[in-house]
């Protein structure tokens, strides 16, 4: 199980000292969009919109914004006829690290282009689909915090059908499984007094890059700090481990 987390850890130190906390309100409302429109609009039957909407109200979007993305999916709601998809692009950054962005664009000659210009700008290459994606693979996690007896996690763990779990920080652990057990495992854990605080699909490279070099650092957050910044980027997700010490000197 070590190493699932590296960049999930990577990115919550990150986001310590990123001045850009979370995602935006057009990045949480296009997942929500898009979540109603693949199910049914109804939170209760459709664990991706319930998921979507979570995370939406984590980050504080108003609720009448909330409705508004629940109507634009199900298609009652007037005057806005985009379509998003969900597209998935590939690329290397600084040091050959393979980085994967999902995006939901309802322009994909748009999205394309911006990319192309943050990888360029920023000592990478935007790269062909499958490029980069055989390093990696997709799982269902879950994240739990409050863990203060482990032994009742792993029991409820093997109850969800969890594949493994993690510990990555102070009462705070990583539970993965098979993408379609996901909402099964989640309904497990709260039902057994876990308390779950983000469930997702998560791309979890097989192999890491390992950057030493402090300007590579750099230019390597810079790069991911732009593509995320983007509005159609929903994630992006990367093969590589740096030392604590060079990630605070790097983000400083």
């Amino acid at each position: 199980m070590a190493g699932h987390s590296k960049w999930a850890n990577i990115k919550r130190q990150k986001a310590v000292v990123d001045a850009r906390k979370g995602k935006t309100f057009t990045q949480l409302s296009r997942a929500i969009i898009v979540a109603a429109r693949s199910g049914v609009p109804d939170a209760a039957l459709n664990f991706q919109l319930r998921t979507a909407i979570d995370k939406a109200k984590a980050a504080s979007i108003p609720n009448d914004n909330i409705e508004r993305a629940i109507a634009k999916g199900a298609g009652t709601f007037g005057g806005d006829n985009a379509i998003f998809e969900a597209i998935r692009y590939e690329g290397y950054g600084p040091g050959g690290v393979a980085i994967l962005i999902e995006a939901l664009t309802d322009n994909r000659n748009r999205t394309a282009a911006d990319l192309r210009v943050a990888f360029s700008k920023n000592a990478g290459n935007l790269g062909e689909i499958g490029c980069v994606s055989w390093m990696f693979h997709q799982k269902g996690v879950c994240v739990v915090k409050g863990v203060v007896d482990e032994e009742q996690l792993l029991e409820a763990s093997l109850s969800g059908d969890a594949e493994s779990y993690e510990m990555i920080e102070d009462e705070m652990a990583e539970v993965f499984t098979d993408l379609a057990n996901l909402e099964t495992l989640s309904q497990t854990l709260k039902e057994q007094g876990i308390k779950v605080i983000d469930a997702e699909w998560r791309w979890i490279p097989s192999n890491n890059v390992e950057v030493t070099d402090l300007d590579q650092a750099r230019s390597l957050f810079k790069l991911i700090d732009t593509l995320e910044g983007l509005d159609d980027v929903q994630n992006v997700t990367a093969n590589f481990e740096i030392s604590e010490e060079l990630i605070a000197l790097s983000i400083s």
